[in-house]
């Protein structure tokens, strides 16, 4: 079923993007739609901004006001997505919702390279970026949908789960 997904386009009040994503991605869960609705993004780009004299780097919203979905368009999947709270509806002719093309999705920059990931659950992984760097724990769960696993980690002499990004980790 996830050949047939399509990106789409989803228009939403503006400031509301992460919270659409983060509401859809819970619904997702909830139903358990993972193999429907299989990633949303809300495209950022970096900027170095200067306050009072100090240089800082900061994310801004390629799109404000629109959230990407990669997803397989069905009556059901439309209902979540549209009745999502912050949704005001597709981008698409009427009620209509059209899927991008590929060369559309890379012509506006988004990643769309689908990261594989090697491991599975019970298999030894070692942190390779952020806080946890060089930590290793064991994989608990995979979320192939949000690209991350949740790995327990021993911190302070207690097993903690960790949420990491397939690409922040290697198997050893």
């Amino acid at each position: 079923m996830a050949e047939e997904a399509k990106w789409f386009v989803v228009h939403t009040y503006s400031g509301y993007e992460n919270k659409v994503k983060a509401n859809i991605e819970k619904l997702v869960d909830n139903r358990k739609l993972h193999d429907q609705i299989l990633e949303v993004i809300v495209p950022l780009y970096k900027v170095v901004e200067e306050k009072n004299g100090n240089k800082k780097e900061v994310e801004k919203k390629t799109f404000p006001g629109y959230v990407i979905i990669k997803m397989v368009m069905n009556d059901d999947t439309w209902y979540v997505v549209r009745n999502t709270r912050g949704v005001t509806g597709f981008v698409g002719p009427g009620s209509k919702p059209v899927p991008l093309s590929e060369e559309e999705i890379k012509n506006m920059g988004i990643d769309i390279e689908v990261v594989n990931i090697e491991v599975e659950t019970g298999d030894s992984v070692k942190v390779t970026e952020g806080p946890f760097e060089g930590s290793v724990g064991i994989v608990k769960e995979i979320h192939e949908h949000k690209r991350t696993v949740i790995v327990n980690l021993s911190i302070f002499g207690r097993e903690t789960p960790v949420e990491l990004d397939f690409t922040k980790m290697e198997k050893i």
